[in-house]
């Protein structure tokens, strides 16, 4: 009699597949929590909720896993052991991702509006119309907070005049596929939006260039339309446009 007509070894299956199966639950839900947000299917809240469940659910699984894991070494039931260890991975996946994620979030300031210029950040003008309520600065208590996170963040000294600092920070913004919204050579401002890879969530940027003499002066603001911590994503962001501007410039 061969391992799957036994009965008894089918049914030592039963736990190692159910672990696995709430695994893979797990997994689905954690994958389709920003895809169905960036597809409109739901609120990003609903996304974020989903999040949170695959994590409750693969932590449950992992546990689950473990004990089939267990009872299947005891009963020397070799798929029950694979089976087992294939749903302890995919469950430690499911919970480590979401707990990961969080452990990072509370490292970053909550706040969603980072700029080079604390004390005059570049204004919204064509975007401040869009949006309707505007994009207003949350003052000094969201500068303390940046200048403490992101102290590297300043105005930036370009070796070249407006004008070509101006080609420079267009091609440095397309470059990073952003969405132009407004071109305005003569006052040195760009504005733009970006969308997040995983959320699909878009975040609005403005770009001022002050002539400087023969050089530039070039700041950028990044801020995020919703949530009240951005987990460092306009930071980088901003971090990521200078130093393809950089380049640009040389």
């Amino acid at each position: 009699m061969d391992e799957n007509s036994d009965p008894k070894r089918s049914t030592a299956l039963v736990l190692p597949l159910f672990a696995a199966a709430c695994a893979i639950l797990a997994i689905v839900l954690l994958l389709s929590s920003g895809l169905g947000t960036r597809m409109n299917l739901w609120h990003f809240r609903t996304g974020f909720s989903l999040i949170k469940a695959a994590a409750y659910i693969g932590l449950g699984c992992a546990l689950l896993a473990l004990v089939s894991g267990v009872l299947s070494v005891r009963k020397r039931h070799v798929k029950g052991v694979i089976i087992s260890l294939v749903a302890l991975l995919l469950a430690l996946l499911a919970f480590g991702i979401p707990f990961y994620w969080k452990v990072q979030a509370q490292s970053y300031p909550r706040i969603h509006d980072i700029t080079t210029d604390l004390n005059n950040p570049p204004r919204f003008v064509a975007i401040s119309t869009l949006r309707q309520k505007g994009v207003r600065y949350g003052g000094a208590e969201v500068a303390a907070q940046q200048l403490k996170a992101y102290p590297d963040l300043k105005t930036v000294v370009l070796p070249v005049p407006q004008d070509q600092a101006f080609k420079s920070a267009l091609l440095a913004a397309r470059e990073l596929g952003w969405d132009i919204i407004a071109e305005m050579p003569a006052d040195g401002v760009i504005e733009a939006t970006a969308t997040t890879r995983w959320y699909g969530f878009r975040d609005d940027i403005v770009i001022r260039i002050y002539p400087a003499g023969e050089r530039s002066l070039l700041d950028i603001r990044s801020v995020s339309r919703v949530g009240i911590s951005d987990v460092g994503t306009n930071a980088k962001r901003i971090r990521a446009f200078l130093a393809e501007i950089a380049l640009q410039s040389k």
